[in-house]
């Protein structure tokens, strides 16, 4: 986008006239409620991509008008900016500068400008099977957990009732064969396959962004079933302009009598920003809906998040973060089992598991991009540590077990350069990434340790080539070199590609979208808790592949949308190793394939949605089980999920509810139990009093008719051996939160 300079003069054109020399623009359904100008302008920017420049001081004190309904980028932009005495003045293709709106003046009238900010997120998913948790929508879910933030995405599952064992799976694939990052920072965090992958407080998050199965080139190395994207809070999602600030939240839930506290500081003074924001959250063992307690769900989290960040009067902006989330508490000997019948009487039933994974990210930007100069420099590092005692057989006639600790480790030192052209019909990102990934295991008997570096290169082109349609395509080609737990290594290399597209059949009213990528992910790092450093590796191991197919239709008419879809996802040589010397090398072939429905209907204060998926994975040509889909895939089958919520302005007061339903499913191997569907029901209303210090009230009622169950991808449930690890019961969540 071509920027404005200090004392640059434009011509201030009325938005009307602007927009009838606007390109053709997709239509999307918009939710963004009346708010400071920054935030619906960072939230705007974060759902369609556009990116938006702006005097510093502009938006400061301003009010934009709320936006709701069906509508094209463009006509949403005019709406939320109705009554703010501000316009716009496109630049190019999904790009707009804005003015002050004129007065009395002529339409030729020039007007000096103060140093332009842009507010623009990463660029809109590309791919056609996008899923996009925006801050308006992590406000309303309140999440207190990774599950909670994909909730009523029936094609996000997210395994286990306790944040330190959650796993996330996209349409049946688990989160390790897609490209997770936070703030840029790649996680590899394939650390013991009875925790979590990525732990992370939900309260730090302003966005996540799914694209599930095709992903584009610039989404990073290792997008072989798609990508998930966290992005975290800074000071100007709390402050319009110059200021300090603080945010306080604190909720009391009832089942388990968990206290959940988070206090936010954050500054703006010229240029330069602050964030601190810690969290402190401390419970007892939660109830099923069976009424039983379960072990080793206490809750005893600490994390924190800091953002420093500085951005010049000519746009240079650079930032540093540092996140971390720690979780030290007792959980069940296998943290992600409830309890496994058949073992040995010394074993316990739950032993102390500490995890700690922090993420150190440093960012340049430039808030003032032209055509040929948008860069963008991450350099980050990320690191996953737990600690967890080995048990191991009684001596003699004692029936006390010995013990000694096991930690295993995984990091990642990784980043990337890259710029971003706009040309004539659109933008085409080009950059280089890299990475170089540890991972180890160590305990008094034994240590191992596989390595692996990664050089990238890689291209998007995303281009509105006429005006109902919109491409996006992109090429990587990687070079890794992979060492393993006996010290050889191994040379590899390979290309990924993608397409993508949508076609305006009916403009504003029918879409259709189809996408295809081929994705080369090198040789997969080991889980560090299985690792043995006498495998033998032979000829080496080889790389994972993946293929990707997707097509469906968006319809759209006066604030209803229906939408469909259907998807196939093919991995070849996932690498799936095991302890045995033997294993090393274990390979399996995994296949995701189903359909997407949805419906929803939204209006000026609200909206209602209903959404199913049938989704069925297979490993090695069997139905998929959790135990051989160990950090590979699960079964998910039949899905449906309902969701709403109105506000009733004048009370400031909204209400919402979601429901989820789970189908039995039957699709299982021989030996193997079906597993068993269930229902939930949450309801919440949630009060706001501005002029209490913007205090906000709330309560959620959540598994509101005591439903005992483990979510679809919850390890165990087709073994009747074990007890999954099951859901909380009814819990009633009493949250109050105010902005200083």
């Amino acid at each position: 986008m071509t920027s404005t300079a200090l004392g640059a003069t434009l011509v201030a054109v009325p938005a009307a006239a602007q927009q009838a020399t606007a390109p053709a623009e997709r239509p999307a359904a918009f939710a963004l409620p009346a708010q400071p100008l920054r935030g619906a302008l960072d939230a705007f920017s974060r759902q369609t991509g556009w990116q938006i420049g702006f005097p510093g001081t502009l938006t400061d004190g301003r009010t934009s008008h709320a936006v709701s309904g069906s509508m094209a980028p463009a006509q949403a932009l005019e709406s939320l900016l109705t009554g703010t005495g501000v316009t716009y003045r496109l630049s190019g293709p999904a790009t707009a500068t804005l003015v002050p709106a004129p007065a009395a003046s002529s339409a030729g009238e020039t007007m000096a400008l103060g140093p332009v900010s842009v507010t623009a997120a990463a660029p809109a998913p590309s791919g056609p099977a996008q899923i996009l948790i925006t801050k308006e929508d992590l406000d309303r879910k309140n999440p207190g957990d990774i599950r909670d933030v994909f909730a009523n995405e029936p094609g996000v599952r997210v395994g286990s009732s306790v944040p330190m064992s959650q796993k996330v799976y996209v349409n049946g694939v688990e989160e390790t064969n897609l490209s997770v990052s936070i703030d840029g920072s790649r996680q590899n965090n394939k650390v013991f396959h009875h925790n979590g992958t990525t732990l992370i407080d939900p309260a730090f998050l302003k966005t996540a962004r799914v694209d599930a199965g095709v992903a584009p080139a610039d989404a990073g190395p290792g997008a072989l079933a798609g990508s998930i994207a966290y992005e975290t809070k800074d000071a100007r999602d709390f402050l319009e302009g110059d200021g300090v600030g603080a945010f306080v939240k604190s909720s009391f839930g009832t089942n388990g009598s968990v206290f959940t506290n988070s206090l936010a500081g954050y500054g703006r003074h010229k240029g330069l920003e602050g964030l601190g924001y810690v969290t402190y959250a401390k419970g007892g063992r939660f109830k099923s809906g069976d009424g039983g307690k379960v072990e080793g769900t206490e809750t005893d989290l600490k994390s924190g998040l800091a953002k420093l960040a500085y951005e010049s009067d000519v746009g240079h902006r650079v930032q540093v973060s540092y996140e971390r989330v720690y979780d030290d508490a007792p959980r069940p000997f296998r943290a992600n089992v409830g309890f496994i019948s058949g073992r040995p009487a010394w074993e316990p039933s739950v032993r102390d598991y500490t995890l700690d994974r922090q993420n150190l990210v440093f960012t340049y930007t430039d808030s003032q991009p032209t055509d040929l100069w948008n860069p963008k420099v991450v350099v980050a590092y990320g690191r996953t540590d737990i600690e967890t005692p080995i048990y191991t057989r009684p001596v003699g006639a004692s029936t006390v077990p010995g013990s000694y600790p096991g930690k295993g480790a995984t990091s990642s030192l990784n980043g990337k350069l890259e710029n971003v052209f706009t040309v004539g019909s659109g933008t085409i990102t080009t950059g280089t990434d890299f990475y170089v990934d540890h991972a180890k295991y160590e305990d008094r008997t034994m240590t191992a340790a596989e390595k692996a570096r990664n050089v990238g290169i890689y291209g998007q082109a995303r281009l509105t080539p006429v005006e109902r349609v919109r491409l996006s395509f992109g090429l990587r080609g990687d070079q890794q070199w992979f060492e393993g737990t006996t010290g050889e290594e191994w040379a590899n290399s390979g290309a990924s590609h993608n397409i993508s597209g949508e076609v305006d059949i009916l403009p504003e009213h029918l879409t259709a979208k189809a996408g295809y990528s081929r994705s080369w992910g090198g040789v997969q790092l080991a889980e560090n808790f299985v690792m043995n450093p006498a495998w033998r590796y032979g000829a080496g191991p080889q790389p994972v592949t993946a293929t990707n197919l997707t097509a469906g239709l968006v319809a759209r008419y006066q604030g209803f949308t229906a939408e469909g879809r259907v998807f196939r996802t093919d991995l070849d040589d996932v690498r799936a190793p095991r302890y045995a010397v033997g294993s090393g090398t274990l390979f399996r072939d995994v296949r995701s394939k189903g359909y997407e429905l949805g419906l929803g209907y939204t209006w000026d204060t609200g909206y209602v949605r209903a959404k199913y998926a049938n989704i069925d994975v297979t490993i090695d040509g069997l139905p998929a089980d959790s135990d051989t889909g160990t950090y590979i895939a699960t079964p998910v089958g039949r899905v449906y999920t309902i969701g709403g919520a109105h506000t009733i302005p004048k009370w400031e007061l909204t209400v919402g509810a979601d429901v989820e339903i789970v189908l039995d499913h039957n699709k299982v191997q021989a030996g193997q139990k079906p597993l068993k569907g269930y229902e939930t029901v949450n309801l919440f209303v949630e009060h706001k009093i501005p002029h209490l210090s913007n205090l906000t009230l709330r309560a959620d009622v959540r598994n509101l008719f005591d439903e005992t169950y483990a979510d679809r991808a919850t390890y165990g449930q087709e073994f009747g051996t074990v007890t999954p690890l099951y859901q909380p019961g009814r819990t009633v969540l009493l949250t109050a939160s105010a902005k200083f």
